[in-house]
């Protein structure tokens, strides 16, 4: 039997700063998917999504010397595919809601939606997360899937902190929402 070695994601970097075309197939075959799940979940349309993707690792691969392994390559790209595709949610103007000037207590009279009772299913989630607004769905986005905490998605999105805080609390409410609608219209 014999082993064969993946090469490492420095020695694959490096050969794709040498101009090694299989090297950048390869770097390209290895984060594809995930880059496009990540603008995807962000954009909501399939076809800016790819756009943003193939955008995304151009811009990679040109300034692929100024990568000097401070952080992984993987999360390097991923920072530009966020910053891609936020960039193509402003071009849409999304409104962002700032708690500072609205009056959060009608949030809490607001229909109350018991989240125990929702039997939850993937493909609704991703389905209702699908159908939030831009605004919404970025920040639950960038805070559930992503990793992001609420200062890193402030400066990200160059709004107040308060402003990404309330967009996810409105977001996780509105995507209960949806996914209680479609548990009743199932049953």
């Amino acid at each position: 039997m014999e082993l064969t070695l993946t090469p490492h994601h420095d020695e694959l970097i490096e050969r794709c700063k040498k101009g090694e075309a299989a090297g950048y197939k390869e770097l390209y075959q290895r984060y594809a998917k995930a880059m496009f799940n990540t603008c995807l979940r962000i954009v909501n349309d399939f076809a800016e999504a790819e756009d943003i993707l193939q955008e995304s690792f151009t811009e990679a691969f040109k300034n692929l010397h100024a990568f000097e392994y401070r952080t992984s390559f993987g999360g390097w790209l991923k920072q530009i595919c966020i910053n891609r595709s936020i960039n193509q949610l402003k071009k849409r103007r999304v409104s962002w809601v700032d708690i500072d000037g609205t009056n959060t207590f009608n949030i809490a009279e607001e229909a109350f939606v018991d989240e125990n009772e929702i039997s939850l299913k993937v493909a609704s989630i991703k389905k209702s997360i699908m159908a939030l607004p831009d605004g919404y769905r970025t920040v639950l986005s960038l805070y559930l899937l992503e990793g992001y905490d609420h200062e890193e998605i402030a400066a990200i999105l160059n709004v107040k902190e308060s402003t990404s805080r309330t967009q996810y609390m409105r977001a996780k409410q509105k995507l209960l929402q949806l996914l209680k609608e479609t548990t009743c219209s199932e049953s």
